[in-house]
């Protein structure tokens, strides 16, 4: 994420919103209902960054998003200014924090994302949190014990490489040959730096 993005999500969020990206463990594809899912988190591993997301970190963010009746985003790249669908399912199981949702039709962004899903392009998840409690452990990794959940971002480069989306079922929208084209470049691309 670029500096203005950061200052970008500072002034909408707070300077305290942290990002962590997952990247899906199997190839994410979107079906004709546009719906996806996979998880956004996964527990015990250490990112890139050296932080570790413990077990239940999530649990208490989304309880109280329940009691409120609020829900947890569904974003582009992280731009509160880009919302591409709906979260219809966030929920911790044993191996971490799994979504499911739909990208919305009707939203230009949300087809160029289903495009790119699709194409190999953008396959990985990133959420959008502020941590109310953590510890360094003996190694020195941040463990994230509370974490507030805001925000679960499609996004084209992930921090934790173990945790990945699973495709929804199947079939590919129909996407013009521009964003086809785009797609291969963006792939032959992400293999090049992989070297």
């Amino acid at each position: 994420m670029s500096n203005e993005e950061r200052q970008a999500m500072a002034k909408d969020y707070g300077p305290e919103l942290e990002c962590k990206f997952c990247a899906p463990e199997a190839r994410l594809a979107v079906d004709e209902s546009f719906e996806i899912a996979g998880y956004a988190s996964l527990f015990g591993e250490a990112d890139q960054g050296g932080d570790v997301v413990v077990a239940g970190a999530y649990a208490r963010s989304l309880k109280a998003m329940a009691a409120k009746g609020q829900a947890v985003k569904m974003l582009w790249q992280h731009d509160p200014r880009e919302p591409i669908g709906i979260w219809d399912e966030v929920r911790e199981d044993r191996r971490g924090l799994y979504v499911k949702g739909r990208l919305l039709k009707d939203v230009a962004r949300a087809r160029e994302a289903a495009a790119l899903i699709n194409a190999g392009a953008i396959d990985g998840l990133s959420i959008g949190y502020r941590t109310k409690r953590a510890e360094k452990d003996a190694q020195g990794r941040r463990l994230l014990h509370d974490l507030e959940l805001w925000e679960v971002s499609l996004v084209t480069f992930p921090m934790l490489r173990e945790a990945r989306l699973s495709g929804a079922k199947g079939e590919t929208p129909e996407a013009d040959e521009g964003w086809q084209e785009l797609a291969e470049a963006l792939r032959a691309a992400r293999r090049a730096l992989a070297g």
